[in-house]
């Protein structure tokens, strides 16, 4: 039921929180997209603006260089045609001259004559001209629409002359009738390439803030952006608006298909690696478990050990080693089948009576191991010994049979360093159980090693120690190379009383007997030999003695896969000083 919640609630539940991560992209990328799009605008509105700007300057430039013809003049155009004709351009309706504000000619004149009327008094005109005259300044009338056609916007400039004494005095108006949109065609057409929707506005007077419609693509715009300019005191307003808003609506409906497509497939892709995960711990426990027995298999054991050793180093702990007295007799004597149910009720007994804390393991025939987080030697003793002595039985044909174990256990950190050599320990002590009469139950004590070197496949000791030459065995490991026993020759020419001085001086590494500036170079001697498939050649090299002296010697080693320890190299060493003396000239002869 549990793994059944796990398969289809995460997946939902990633569902969910990715369609949420989903529509608040969605909102960044379009709340982005809109900051962006009116960034664009309210450049292109300040941009074209300024043009529009400028083309309604290039209006009032026309009245600026008719006046200064007036004013040059002293106020008496003779030739007010030709010049207006050499101004004309298409943006322009008209150009005018109304001196004391009435309009007295006009160019061109063809339907232009009904346009001359009395500016100062007129009751659409004369508000807004009275104000430009007493204020020395250009105003800007309409947009209105024109007799002709089409609308336009009245520029009149007001001209002042000076008589003899400087006194300045009101001679009248220069006039433009601008077209609107021709005036500022090229920037309305500009903004439309671009694909704004626009609306250009203007104050009906320089008092007044109410804006008109003077042109654009549309008069109501939703929300544009919006920059004001001012034309010779006259407020005028630019709105535009992308024709597609703000918001690119297209492109965030296919960012949300891509995104629901992307979630559907998160939430696949999760619901299958939770099936996977699901199956990969089973077959990880399948694989870490004896199927036989149920508890942890050898690989088990030692992953869970040492992972135990690796987050507690400090902690003590306690591994023991068992197995079924005469095993071997029970499967031939009652066949397989109760050979099994012998383990399986030994397995049983294990888990009914050991903590949930213990790690069991069943190392492969009728070895099992048990691990002991957190205690000592002392303390499991008693409980370990129960445990030995109890009575076991198995059926076989209806019949009960009893059997027995022997068992060895060993204390971490005080007797190893590390899971390996403590399971070597605990194992030393189940063969001095075997060795004494077995179904017993016995801790490691130091100085059992040479009692159970037996078991290592090695020689009997008083063979080994009197072999006519030093002889060193340790293991073939680049990391742990360590010592794992030494003839009283090697430790004669070592200057060690005994093993233990050995194994203490050079920290149980064979590397340590060698000088540490060669250390380096016969490692990789050997292991180039190895390697190469050689077992190991003659080595030189200078061996540290226990005084801190060095002699010189040969190493010639062979490299063995021991059944209890794995690859080991077996090595003689030669005192090479002894076999100049006693071979030189011997050794000379051959040389030549």
């Amino acid at each position: 039921m549990k793994k059944l919640k796990k398969r289809f609630i995460i997946p939902a539940v990633v569902f969910i929180l990715g369609m949420c991560a989903l529509i608040g992209a969605i909102y960044v990328v379009g709340e982005n997209q809109e900051q962006q799009n009116r960034t664009n605008a309210k450049l292109n509105a300040m941009t074209y603006a300024e043009h529009i700007h400028g083309e309604l300057m290039d209006g009032i430039g026309v009245t600026d260089t008719l006046k200064q013809v007036v004013i040059s003049c002293d106020g008496n155009i003779n030739k007010f045609y030709d010049v207006a004709a050499n101004m004309m351009d298409d943006s322009m309706q008209s150009i005018q001259i109304a001196p004391n504000g009435v309009v007295t000619a006009i160019y061109p004149e063809d339907m232009n004559e009904s346009g001359k009327i009395d500016l100062i008094n007129d009751s659409d005109r004369g508000e807004i001209s009275r104000y430009a005259r007493d204020n020395d300044t250009v105003i800007m009338q309409g947009p209105f629409e024109l007799k002709q056609g089409g609308y336009g916007i009245a520029v009149r400039n007001p001209v002042y002359l000076k008589d003899e004494n400087g006194k300045k005095s009101f001679w009248g108006f220069t006039i433009v009738i601008v077209k609107v949109p021709e005036i500022f065609s090229n920037s309305v057409e500009a903004l439309s390439n671009f694909g704004y929707k626009y609306s250009l506005q203007k104050c009906a007077s320089p008092w007044d803030d109410m804006y008109e419609w003077v042109y654009g693509s549309k008069k109501e715009l939703n929300d544009p952006v919006i920059y004001d300019f001012d034309v010779h005191g006259d407020k005028w307003r630019l709105e535009i608006l992308p024709k597609s808003g703000f918001y690119n609506n297209k492109y965030l409906i296919y960012m949300f298909i891509g995104g629901v497509i992307i979630v559907l497939l998160l939430t696949g892709l999760t619901a299958a690696l939770i099936f996977i995960n699901e199956n990969r711990k089973n077959f990880k426990r399948l694989a870490m478990t004896d199927t036989l027995t149920g508890i942890y298999n050898r690989r088990g054991f030692d992953d869970q050990v040492e992972q135990y050793m690796r987050q507690n180093p400090q902690k003590h702990c306690v591994v023991a080693m068992l197995d079924i007295d005469d095993f071997k007799l029970v499967n031939d004597m009652y066949g397989h089948a109760a050979g099994d149910d012998v383990l399986k009720k030994l397995a049983e007994s294990m888990k009914q009576y050991f903590s949930k804390d213990a790690i069991l393991g069943r190392n492969g025939g009728d070895e099992f191991s048990i691990f002991m987080p957190d205690c000592t030697v002392e303390e499991v003793t008693p409980f370990l010994k129960k445990f030995t002595e109890e009575t076991r039985k198995f059926y076989c044909k209806g019949e009960a049979h009893t059997f027995t174990i022997s068992l060895g256990f060993a204390e971490y950190p005080v007797l190893a360093d590390e899971r390996s050599q403590l399971m070597r320990c605990a194992d030393m002590a189940l063969y001095g159980v075997k060795m004494h009469g077995k179904n017993g139950c016995m801790a490691y004590r130091k100085g059992d090693q040479v009692k159970s070197h037996a078991k290592l496949g090695f020689a009997m000791k008083d063979i080994i120690d009197n072999l006519p030459g030093a002889f060193i065995v340790y293991r073939a490991d680049k990391e742990n190379d360590e010592i794992l026993l030494a003839n009283s020759e090697l430790l004669r020419l070592t200057g060690c009383k005994n093993m233990d001085e050995l194994l203490a001086y050079t920290g149980k590494s064979f590397c340590n007997l060698i000088r540490p500036d060669e250390q380096e170079s016969c490692q990789k001697s050997i292991w180039s030999q190895i390697n190469g498939g050689h077992s190991n050649d003659y080595i030189f090299f200078h061996m540290r003695k226990a005084d801190g002296t060095y002699i010189s010697v040969l190493d010639h080693g062979r490299i063995v896969d021991s059944v209890h320890n794995g690859r080991v190299f077996y090595v003689m060493i030669m005192d090479l000083k002894s076999l100049h003396r006693h071979y030189g000239d011997r050794l000379e002869l051959e040389e030549k």
